[in-house]
């Protein structure tokens, strides 16, 4: 990149110097387009529209202007953050205090279902500024008359086409009707459905359009494959990956400029040769760094996305993604610094459960499936590296310098007694130093489950005029369940997803089949559920109606059962004495 094509930096946004300050903390480089957009909007109080995918950095985008416009000194709500699932409500509050860090006095609350109302009520008495929430549970707080709106500078509508498919539209268009009129509105929606759009049209003042589209295109000469973080932290997983595939160079991606010295200097130490490549590094010095990539004197670079722009090196047999990219464009740039000019190439892709929204969104943009990628245990791993050591002796006989040392093994084994495989065995020892070689094979298993590929939840309204199949189970891993609501109640597979996965802090993901009659329905929950949470998925109300779970029969007609809700616990108190019934005349 030459000077005279510098990118936009977040400080030519009009951002402040303690947002600034926060953002050089957590290692944020250049704005994604959607920041640069909608920043200065939302900075001069403009309504906005932003019409982007999952991850392409829309909570900075919102956030930080938001943010620097509260003012410490009115300890009222200001802000109001709607998302559609506490998953996203806690990520967008985690963001928010990062980048709150140095304005002082500023207060962040995250509200959601599932979560105990004395803690929320008690930070709502103290005071906050910015209240992150999910709709229903935003609800609840207003007619409690436990949080008032009526001082609210700001809504931020968050994934609004989530909300709509979850069920929420009705309840978003509630808490719009309890804001003020002067208040101003941050609407980001991955897709524009019809009632998006009439919301954009009803409550939006005059809304800026930032649109985004995203480079989706992926090279047929990349495998892509995915591992979800599970049993090994990130650094086991990269090791083993480095360790057991065979790579000519690899070049792994992280967010920020830290991580990249720091997961550097970890490979370093493990035995890599490493290096680091990020904004804050020398022209002079990242030319070095390319140089002994190319030069095979350097086997993994660690980086992020600014400087790996442009960055062609053939050996590079493998792109990981350590920390999952903010947009599918990112990932699509990332994964192409392999597999270039017909050559074969891997990408690897590490996901947390929590990331796992944003794995679903590259899936869905690049309309390709990755596929699982399986890491070696201990015992294969120890196995290769015997293997591995064996060949290096035995290639290494027949070299000049090994006379020299059998000389002096042979002079050993005169003088001490002692034999040449123990001799062998020191010698070793003093290589590897304290190191230990091999791994314990007695660790936790840790080998991914399957990931099963399933359809949108949103089209199996199309099957509710249909009475639930009795026969056919739930299927593997999951228990089937009657609910008390159907289609008298008007109720959709979103209402339902909604309400449990928010409740009962269950993944949608989890979330399986759907079946929806007149007056109930059927829904499949996985088998480990816990009473607790069974207990909040009874007392959850949909459409105005509790939804009363309990195990479903096979041999069940459809008619409900007289019990209401999970068995209760033997150690729980009986309700209060009811009045005997009156006698009939």
């Amino acid at each position: 990149m030459s000077d005279t094509d510098q990118p936009i930096t977040f400080s030519d946004l009009g951002l402040s110097t303690p947002i600034l300050e926060a953002l050089s903390d957590v290692g944020y480089e250049t704005p994604s387009p959607i920041q640069a957009g909608a920043i200065p909007a939302l900075l001069d109080g403009r309504d906005i529209l932003g019409q982007a995918q999952t991850g392409t950095g829309k909570t900075a985008a919102f956030a930080l202007p938001l943010l620097q416009n509260v003012d410490t000194s009115k300890i009222h709500p200001q802000v109001l953050v709607l998302a559609p699932t506490r998953e996203l409500a806690i990520q967008v509050a985690e963001a928010c205090e990062k980048y709150s860090k140095y304005i002082p006095g500023l207060r962040t609350l995250s509200i959601y279902g599932g979560q105990g109302y004395d803690t929320q009520l008690r930070s709502l008495r103290k005071g906050v500024h910015v209240i992150i929430g999910t709709p229903g549970r935003v609800m609840d707080h207003v007619r409690r008359g436990t949080l008032s709106l009526d001082k609210l500078k700001c809504l931020v509508l968050d994934e609004a086409d989530e909300m709509l498919r979850m069920g929420f539209i009705d309840d978003v268009e509630w808490v719009l009707e309890h804001t003020p009129p002067t208040r101003q509105i941050a609407l980001f929606s991955a897709t524009m459905p019809r009632e998006i759009k009439t919301i954009t049209e009803r409550y939006l003042q005059n809304p800026v359009h930032v649109k985004i589209q995203s480079k989706t295109e992926t090279a047929s000469t990349i495998r892509q494959r995915v591992w979800e973080v599970r049993g090994l932290s990130k650094f086991q997983a990269l090791t083993r990956l480095l360790e057991m595939h065979e790579h000519d160079a690899a070049l792994i991606f992280v967010r920020t400029k830290t991580a990249t010295e720091e997961l550097s200097e970890q490979l370093i130490q493990a035995g890599f040769y490493a290096a680091a490549l990020h904004g804050d590094i020398q022209q002079a010095q990242r030319e070095r760094v390319v140089g002994r990539l190319k030069s095979g004197k350097l086997d993994v670079v660690v980086a992020t996305d600014v400087v790996a722009r442009g960055l062609d090196v053939e050996r590079i047999s493998h792109v990981i993604n350590f920390d999952i990219p903010y947009d599918v464009e990112s990932y699509v740039h990332r994964i192409g610094r392999t597999g270039r000019a017909g050559r074969q190439g891997d990408a690897v892709l590490f996901v947390t459960h929590r990331e796992r929204r944003l794995l679903k969104s590259i899936e869905r943009h690049t309309r390709s499936t990755l596929e699982t990628l399986e890491l070696p245990d201990a015992k294969a791993l120890n196995q290769l590296r015997s293997q591995r050591l064996k060949e290096r002796l035995v290639n290494a006989i027949d070299k000049p310098q090994t006379a020299d040392f059998h000389n002096l093994i042979t002079e050993l084994v005169t003088e001490s007694g002692i034999t040449a495989s123990a001799l062998a065995a020191a010698a070793l020892q003093l290589i590897y130093k304290d190191k230990p070689f091999y791994l314990d094979e007695k660790e936790p298993s840790f080998k991914e489950r399957p990931r099963r590929e399933r359809s949108d939840r949103g089209e199996r309204g199309e099957r509710g005029d249909r009475k639930p199949r009795r026969d056919s189970g739930a299927d593997e891993g999951k228990t089937r369940y009657w609910i008390g609501v159907g289609h008298q109640q008007g109720v959709k597979p979103g209402n339902i997803v909604g309400a449990i996965a928010n409740e009962a802090n269950i993944s949608s993901d989890l979330i399986g089949r759907i079946s929806i009659s007149e007056n109930f329905s059927t829904i499949d929950l996985p088998n480990d559920l816990k009473h607790a949470q069974l207990k909040k998925i009874a007392d959850a109300r949909v459409c105005g109606k509790q939804l009363s779970i309990r195990p479903w029969q096979d041999e069940m007609s459809g008619k409900p059962t007289r019990r209401k809700g999970p068995p209760r616990d033997r150690n729980s108190k009986p309700k209060g004495n009811r009045k005997p019934r009156a006698e009939k005349a």
